[in-house]
């Protein structure tokens, strides 16, 4: 009976490659994946899904385990995961854990009992040693979020890079009093965020005010109640940037329920560029996360580890992109220089 290591000794490739080209994945030059199908052709080689599915006891089904299914943003990674997992038939099921931790190792289990294949992590609560742990046992991957030297398949934004180059525009355009709303610090990226938020001020020699610095959760409701509370400062600052669109749009709202004009005012920037951003009034100017590519990216690694593929690149940072828009106009530069004169 022909094997894939028969078919990767004639075509003079490791079977990972054999792998590659049979499952269509990963970057293999067209040469040597004619190779491949040559001695695949002339082998007559077929590949045994059933037996393989009952030697490993395969469900092709895996599960998304997220913090809040009504968040926009996590809707998108979805899609991306949903797209290629339905590419590769595989079933998909979702695991909201209403940002409890506890929920997150009650859908571990279901890796533990073989009752799905794999898993992407999209919310990251429970115990890195305990992700490491399991993962080295079962496919995981971590999306959306990065940790420093975990040694996990992850895709992720350079949230660092995306909160210091939203911050270094509002400086641009000639904020120096600037309130940031992060999300709950238990969050690697909340963190994250923060970090290039006081890097760019650190770096423009702008003094971090703690009174400027308040934590949501990344709902509307949060952004709308902690732009009250800052705008009861005696010094109010000029701008605000919520690391998410959802606070950011929840700021804007309590803004104009106060009489503030939106930028002219106050000048409001999100994080993440969800649907929303750019329906509101005004329009957000926001860090735009390729959402899709988080999931498609996401669900590619776990294919790869779920058919015993070599990864060759286990970790992923992506850009965010700037998206500027109405909601922190040049209204406030114009302004400031004419009273200066």
């Amino acid at each position: 009976m022909t094997t894939i290591n028969d078919v990767a000794r004639l075509a003079k490739v490791s079977t990972a490659t054999v792998s590659r080209v049979l499952h269509d994945i990963g970057n293999v030059k067209q040469a040597t994946r004619d190779r491949v199908m040559n001695a695949v052709e002339a082998l007559n080689y077929q590949p045994n899904i059933l037996a393989r599915q009952f030697r490993t006891k395969e469900t092709r089904s895996i599960v998304v385990v997220f913090p809040d299914i009504t968040s926009p943003f996590y809707s998108k990674v979805l899609l991306g995961i949903e797209a290629v997992a339905h590419r590769y038939n595989y079933q998909v099921l979702l695991g909201n854990t209403r940002n409890d931790p506890e929920k997150e190792y009650q859908y571990l289990d279901l890796l533990k009992q073989k009752q799905v294949d794999g898993m992407i992590l999209l919310t990251s609560r429970i115990d890195q040693a305990d992700v490491v742990e399991l993962a080295s046992q079962f496919p995981i991957v971590l999306a959306g979020d990065y940790f420093e030297g975990l040694q996990v398949p992850m895709v992720a934004i350079d949230n660092i890079s995306g909160a210091r180059k939203m911050t270094e525009h509002l400086i641009n355009q000639g904020h120096e009093r600037i309130a940031f709303f992060s999300g709950p610090m238990y969050r690697n990226f909340s963190k994250d965020r923060f970090k290039g938020f006081r890097q760019a001020l650190v770096n423009h020699n702008l003094q971090v005010c703690e009174d400027y610095i308040l934590e949501g959760n990344y709902t509307i409701d949060s952004g709308y109640a902690l732009t009250l509370k800052i705008l009861e400062l005696n010094l109010r600052p000029t701008a605000i940037f919520a690391s998410n669109d959802q606070m950011a749009v929840g700021a804007i709202k309590a803004a104009q329920d106060m009489g503030l004009r939106v930028p002219e005012d106050l000048a409001i920037v999100g994080f993440d560029d969800i649907d929303m951003a750019s329906i509101c009034e005004p329009e957000l100017t926001t860090i735009a996360q390729p959402k899709h590519v988080i999931g498609e990216q996401a669900m590619e690694l776990l294919y790869q580890q779920m058919m015993n593929i070599p990864l060759s690149k286990p970790h992923f940072i992506l850009d965010g992109k700037l998206i500027i828009r109405e909601s922190c106009g040049k209204s406030f530069e114009c302004n400031r220089l004419h009273q200066v004169k």
